[in-house]
């Protein structure tokens, strides 16, 4: 498990990339990837690798919202199919974007 964060070249937008299992071994690191003092206009969260999730990176993912603002745009990228599925089934893709 690994969190990587990178900010684009404007500074508009915040990139996150979790690699391997997102689970509650990634709390501190996920929370520290996007809690700094600079306020983004937009977040995303790249699944690319990704391989399990479970009920703590839900919500992980809902903590992030309600600590960047329920506003600030935040797009999950590149979900595999079973993990994509986990989101549609909790309704995710109704408080976030997917791409």
């Amino acid at each position: 498990m690994s969190v990587l964060s990178k900010a684009s070249a404007d500074g508009g937008e915040l990139v996150i990339s979790v690699l391997g299992t997102f689970d509650f071994s990634c709390v501190q690191d996920f929370r520290t990837s996007y809690n700094t003092d600079k306020q983004y206009k937009k977040y995303t969260i790249d699944m690319a690798k990704v391989d399990h999730i479970d009920s703590s990176a839900l919500g992980m993912l809902l903590n992030m919202k309600k600590t960047v603002g329920e506003a600030t745009p935040i797009t999950i990228s590149n979900c595999k199919p079973n993990i994509k599925k986990i989101f549609v089934i909790s309704r995710f893709d109704k408080k976030f974007d997917f791409s």
